[in-house]
């Protein structure tokens, strides 16, 4: 027994996390339960995991059938789930091949591993720099918080993993800087979720592209949080006009299981050969059956153009909203991923939130970031702002 085992105020957990006073026992659709019986509205879907609000029955039964038979098996062997769910990923995607791994952050991480290979493996350079973007996340390993473009997250773990710089957002004349540096690959998110629900500008993304292709630089694009649905399209790169050649997945990918995923093209997806890269979870029989129904049902249903109409209705909502409250700044983001700029205190709102049984969350200082599930129906974007007029009203 460790040396502190009979001191009881000591929890057992490591403080990794600033937890809300709330205990979730129990979800479904747009609601969860704490354990002493209360619900809550949630707007936050697990963090744009639960895109299919919680418990939803078609992934519930997929899981069910896959849990009687296997829960794993190496990926030294044929895997069903895995194979159709790659299949339609490709077949509603740019891209060509998938590796499936258990996290947005492994997901980078590939993508990163890809992009160097790809550089000196298959071009046959020394290259090995990638490039992101300020006020970027793309996880919490030591090479994807070295790839964030955060100081905040970065602090306390130096030195960082060599290769990575970064470039202003959305700024135009700083990705003339590109023909310069060269790097193997670009990797950016297409609205910037943990850095303020920041979305980006179409003539800038449409420029990074050019560049991209001109000279031969990867263009990898961080789906996980603007993924399976969240902006309004399957994935977010649809809107702007443009074919990455990574993109990776996670969160909403598996409804709650934990699957990632990096979806290439072939020219650069033939970087991985055997032996160089793998996941001992990556894609198993159980976290497959959650990803393959959850994708099934995204592009199978009309859920995505209904999502769409409430979002819309929500946007008008939000607006509405603004107009009687002189501290918020302004409403941005895309789709089901809404952020209200506030001029401080974005945590006071969410802890008040709380106590009025919603659920929301911050992203930032100055920004309240809305999460709806994509099924949320207008009679609950109609309770989330009843809700949030309360709140607002009290602050």
């Amino acid at each position: 027994m460790g040396e502190h085992s009979s001191v009881t105020s000591i929890s057992p957990l490591m403080a990794t996390y600033s937890r809300f006073p709330v205990t979730l026992v129990k979800g479904k659709g747009s609601y969860v339960w704490d354990d002493q019986g209360n619900k809550y509205l949630d707007f936050t879907s697990g963090i744009a995991t639960c895109n299919l609000g919680h418990v939803p029955d078609v992934v519930k039964a997929k899981v069910e059938e896959q849990i009687s038979n296997l829960w794993h098996c190496s990926n030294l062997y044929h895997i069903p789930n895995q194979q159709e769910l790659a299949s339609i990923l490709v077949a509603n995607s740019c891209g060509d091949q998938v590796f499936f791994c258990n996290s947005g952050a492994e997901a980078n991480e590939a993508a990163i591993k890809l992009a160097r290979r790809y550089s000196q493996k298959i071009k046959g350079t020394d290259k090995f720099e990638v490039v992101t973007f300020e006020k970027s996340f793309h996880g919490r390993t030591l090479a994807t918080l070295s790839a964030t473009g955060q100081e905040k997250i970065q602090h306390g773990f130096y030195p960082l993993v060599q290769g990575f710089s970064y470039l202003p957002f959305n700024d135009i004349e700083a990705l003339e800087q590109l023909y310069e540096l060269e790097p193997a690959a670009v990797l950016l998110e297409l609205v910037q979720g943990e850095g303020g629900v920041i979305p980006a500008d179409a003539d800038w993304v449409q420029k990074l592209a050019k560049i991209c292709s001109e000279k031969d630089i990867l263009l990898m694009v961080d789906e996980i949080q603007t993924g399976m649905g969240r902006t309004g399209s399957l994935f977010a790169y649809e809107q702007y006009g443009i074919e990455p050649d990574v993109i990776s997945l996670a969160k909403g990918l598996g409804s709650g299981f934990a699957i990632g995923a990096i979806i290439a093209k072939e020219k650069a997806a033939c970087a991985f050969d055997p032996g160089s890269h793998g996941s001992t979870f990556g894609g198993n029989p159980l976290a497959a059956a959650a990803g393959l129904a959850t994708v099934t049902y995204l592009v199978n249903s009309k859920l995505l153009e209904q999502a769409s109409k409430v979002a819309e209705y929500l946007d008008t909502k939000l607006e509405e909203v603004k107009t009687q409250f002189s501290f918020i700044k302004g409403i941005r983001g895309k789709g089901m991923l809404k952020g209200i700029v506030v001029e401080e205190n974005a945590l006071q709102i969410v802890q008040a939130a709380i106590a009025n049984k919603l659920l929301i969350l911050t992203a930032g200082p100055d920004v309240v970031r809305i999460l709806p599930p994509l099924t949320a129906t207008i009679e609950e974007v109609n309770q989330f702002i009843v809700i949030l007029e309360k709140v607002f009203q009290g602050i």
